[in-house]
């Protein structure tokens, strides 16, 4: 296992930094659609729907709500923070669903539902992207998002290990623990002044405000990137399977991989409008 999951990983870490740092935009749109599409064949699963052709239609519907929402956006878009405003309410929402589980499963537990929940995922997810990718210094801020949720998973682990007996949501995913938490976002914190620091030396100056800007944004983000991943394991365990899918051999599906940077995404590109927070050219 221990060896699928490495070898899987140097064939993914190659395409992921090529898709950020060479891809330009329309080709890094069809890039990011393309995961969400495969994650949307995955999350049919996730919502009950089992036959192949079902599975297939909803990632066909996914891919249209990507085409749809990438042409009413070049042609208005002032409508893109709303977008990432609906996006960002989700993980507020599922953050309640996540509190009450077990409980309350009955307002989503219907299929169409659970698929409704899946466009609020991975829509979001895509325009948060595509958000970024049109900043200056894009790729900094696509990797930066991903170190964010690199800090939380792994702080979270040392942490957990050795502190976590209290556990942060019991009912949808035992392994995690109110230690793992605190040290996850110890560790994004540290991340986010050393971020601060290199940007201040070689990209621009950043003063108290866009420090302090830079930290609440993270933090944010690392919070949402936690629940993003109690979602996946909420829905899973409601559904009675482990992994998304075995695309990725050692690695469960593409969604077990995507899901914290799904709900990470659209939150750091919503937070970074809403505080007028940046790179400058």
């Amino acid at each position: 296992m221990f060896k699928e999951r490495v070898l899987t990983a140097l064939v993914l870490a190659p395409i992921m930094i090529g898709g950020i740092f060479f891809l330009e935009d329309k080709p890094f749109a069809i890039f990011i659609a393309a995961i969400a599409t495969i994650g949307a064949w995955e999350w049919a699963n996730i919502a009950g729907y089992q036959r192949n052709w079902s599975r297939i239609g909803y990632a066909f519907a996914v891919f249209v709500c990507l085409y749809i929402s990438a042409r009413f956006l070049r042609v208005k878009p002032e409508y893109l923070i709303y977008y990432l405003a609906v996006g960002t309410l989700w993980w507020v929402v599922a953050f309640a669903l996540v509190k009450r589980y077990p409980g309350g499963t009955d307002v989503w537990t219907a299929r169409p539902v659970r698929a409704l929940l899946g466009l609020c995922v991975l829509v979001p997810m895509w325009v948060g992207f595509m958000h970024l990718k049109q900043q200056p210094h894009s790729s900094l801020l696509i990797v930066y998002v991903m170190l964010i949720v690199w800090g939380a998973d792994t702080g979270a682990y040392f942490a957990g290990k050795a502190w976590g007996k209290s556990k942060l949501a019991p009912h949808v995913s035992p392994g995690k623990s109110w230690a793992g938490f605190w040290g996850g976002l110890a560790t994004t914190v540290v991340i986010a002044l050393i971020y601060g620091y290199c940007i201040d030396r070689w990209v621009q100056s950043m003063d108290g405000h866009g420090v302090l800007r830079l930290l609440l944004i993270t933090v944010i983000t690392m919070v949402i990137s936690v629940l993003g991943d109690l979602v996946e394991s909420m829905m899973k365990r409601h559904r009675g399977i482990k992994d998304s899918s075995s695309l990725l051999p050692g690695h469960g599906g593409v969604l077990d991989r995507i899901d914290s940077m799904a709900a990470a995404v659209p939150v750091f590109a919503f937070c970074m409008m809403l505080l007028d927070w940046g790179l400058a050219k």
